[in-house]
């Protein structure tokens, strides 16, 4: 069955409605599911994936997206659900999303705040709980000869190609600075430096002279005695 749906905005990457979770708690983590459908919706956004639709493995799940009109509807199913009906599923979710005013949703700016499709999502979920209605039946009998051509790819292999191209776009750091003591860089130093060196400079000056006169002195008294 369907566990999971994530609706969301593709020009700026923001999630818009999930709907419920459908997720047995004591054996699976929502949180984690729903953490990777954004992390596809963000590949998605930013242009990683195909823009169209696509199957994407994961565990015993797997997750199918559809995006039209700027607008991508991701999907977590269980892996013996019928894609075919699980792609059926999202186009209904995309013909009632398309009810709805195109302006209200352009003003959305919080994650997850479209709460009126939410209870779209419930309803039209409740259509596709068992495979083996009639109106379901028809649907996957339709076209056998013309199965869903359609990408399907590992979340794994999606995931490794994100932190290698993140790897590559990285910038190269600048070298650290060599540290400065910030005593040399102050302006008090500045004004000492510009006071005691002419002074410093005659003492040395003067103690020179003197030395050197000393060492005079001494000769010619070792030449006279």
């Amino acid at each position: 069955m369907v566990k999971l749906t994530i609706v969301g905005r593709v020009s700026d990457g923001l999630c818009l409605a999930k709907g419920p979770s459908y997720m047995n708690e004591e054996r699976e983590n929502s949180l984690f599911y729903k953490q990777q459908g954004e992390f596809i919706f963000k590949e998605i956004s930013r242009g990683a994936l195909p823009p169209s639709r696509m199957t994407i493995r994961v565990d015993h799940h797997y997750f199918n997206y559809l995006v039209e009109k700027g607008i991508a509807f991701i999907a977590l199913c269980e892996s013996s659900y019928p894609r075919k009906l699980a792609f059926h599923y999202l186009q209904d979710l995309q013909k009632e999303f398309e009810k709805f005013d195109s302006n209200l949703i352009n003003k959305i700016t919080r994650p997850y705040s479209f709460v009126k499709f939410d209870g779209v999502i419930g309803k039209i979920r409740k259509q596709y709980i068992d495979t083996r209605t009639q109106v379901n039946l028809s649907k996957l009998n339709a076209n056998r000869k013309h199965d869903l051509d359609i990408a399907t790819e590992n979340l794994s292999e999606i995931i490794e190609r994100r932190r290698h191209s993140d790897l590559l776009e990285r910038p190269l750091l600048p070298p650290p600075p060599q540290a400065v003591s910030s005593i040399w860089c102050s302006p008090l130093l500045e004004v000492i430096a510009l006071k005691w060196t002419p002074i410093t400079l005659i003492i040395a000056v003067a103690t020179v002279v003197l030395w050197v006169s000393i060492i005079h002195a001494d000769n010619n008294f070792m030449i006279l005695n």
